[in-house]
């Protein structure tokens, strides 16, 4: 599709994220009602959601202050949460690095799941041409808008929502339809496997370690195995691939 300005990118970028914002209403209201359950004043809530941007940390964290886990815990545990969003950053930097920093550090902050998800597929295949900062903007703002507003009507709400919503189980429905259209190579698959697999044989440890121990695990596993294919590309006799 040819874009004829960034305006007409930005506004087709937000429109095809907007479907995704769906997924992640049930996690915000969870993520809202859960720090006000926990004794969090609203203006906390609100702080905290906008310093992490971040649902996944911010819900274990929340998790581990509940538990009474140290703060250095809290602190890792986030971080290594967030270790993908390094990678999702060294893959977006080829066609976002140019960008003076008024641009690309708001961008980095706005950066989530589905805005990857989408524009690494969109930039891969180089129809957006100059347009790639505002159909990635388009993506970035208006999830940041749906997850803020999300949590906010979460804490609105407090713990005024009926269990009967089953609001949890689309929380890994919406992780689920990122994941799969992503395993797209043996890295990601790997990583994925190996995440998965320890996070259920880890699922018992104390403070919530088994996400941390999953998710080192998952990304351990991905950089190993891109590692060696590229190792193995790379020793490949050519007169072997020329037969």
């Amino acid at each position: 599709m040819h874009y004829l300005s960034g305006r007409q990118a930005f506004v087709r970028g937000a429109q095809s994220v907007l479907p995704l914002t769906t997924g992640i209403v049930p996690f915000g209201l969870i993520t809202g009602v859960t720090a006000i359950g926990m004794g969090m004043t609203p203006l906390d809530a609100i702080g905290m959601t906008l310093l992490f941007y971040s649902g996944s940390a911010q819900m274990v964290v929340m998790q581990l202050m509940q538990n009474g886990a140290l703060p250095i815990t809290m602190v890792v545990t986030a971080l290594v949460i967030n270790l993908r969003f390094l990678m999702y950053s060294a893959a977006l930097a080829p066609h976002l690095s140019h960008l003076p920093r008024r641009h690309s550090w708001p961008l980095s902050y706005l950066l989530s799941d589905q805005s990857f998800a989408l524009c690494s597929l969109k930039f891969a295949s180089g129809e957006l041409g100059r347009f790639a900062f505002p159909y990635y903007a388009g993506t970035a703002v208006t999830m940041w808008f749906g997850w803020n507003l999300a949590v906010i009507a979460g804490i609105w709400l407090g713990a005024g929502i009926p269990d009967s919503w089953s609001l949890g189980f689309a929380i890994p429905l919406s992780f689920l339809a990122l994941l799969i259209p992503n395993l797209r190579s043996p890295a990601t698959l790997g990583a994925a496997t190996v995440g998965g697999v320890l996070a259920v044989l880890a699922v018992d440890l104390p403070y919530n370690l088994g996400l941390l121990v999953a998710s080192l695990g998952g990304v351990i596993s991905g950089v190993t195995i891109e590692q060696l294919r590229a190792s193995t590309t790379q020793t490949v006799d050519p007169e072997q691939e020329a037969s």
